[in-house]
């Protein structure tokens, strides 16, 4: 049972990672807009992780969903989701009125349009869900098996 759950939750998080990566690698000059809302890098660091960012949430999704470095793309994901939650938490504290951007877009939008709780409590979820992959990285239907034991779990 716990091979099927760890491969619902590498899909899982795989998929969200891809497809937020993807929806922003295909629009740079939003995803740096969508990074300089936060207010939070200094000037010049706000382009650079707009540009990088896409690409590593689509590898980091990429190696879940096939199940190759399942435990270190687990970990790497989980520090994305806290980064975000404390990106997000921040912008709400300070009193900003953005659109997170986790999928394309970003940016200002009108202080009753702003959705920071669910944003928070789906990067929580997702969180719990890398933490669940580091714990229990064998699965289905993954290319690599658990290094430790040469279990193959397919």
């Amino acid at each position: 049972m716990k091979l099927w759950v760890s491969l619902a939750a590498r899909l899982l998080l795989g998929g969200v990672m891809l497809v937020a990566g993807a929806l922003k690698v295909t629009d740079p000059e939003a995803a740096t807009q969508a990074v300089r809302a936060y207010e939070l890098l200094p000037q010049g660091f706000d382009g650079v992780v707009g540009l990088l960012l896409p690409f590593l949430e689509i590898g980091i999704g990429l190696l879940l969903i096939v199940g190759y470095g399942v435990r270190p793309a687990a970990v790497a994901a989980g520090v994305f989701m806290v980064l975000f939650i404390a990106a997000v938490s921040s912008a709400w504290a300070r009193g900003l009125a953005i659109d997170c951007g986790c999928f394309g877009g970003g940016g200002q939008v009108a202080p009753g349009d702003t959705k920071y709780l669910q944003e928070i409590l789906r990067d929580v979820g997702l969180l719990v869900v890398a933490g669940w992959l580091y714990l229990n990285p064998l699965s289905r239907f993954a290319l690599e098996s658990e290094p430790s034991t040469g279990v193959v779990a397919s």
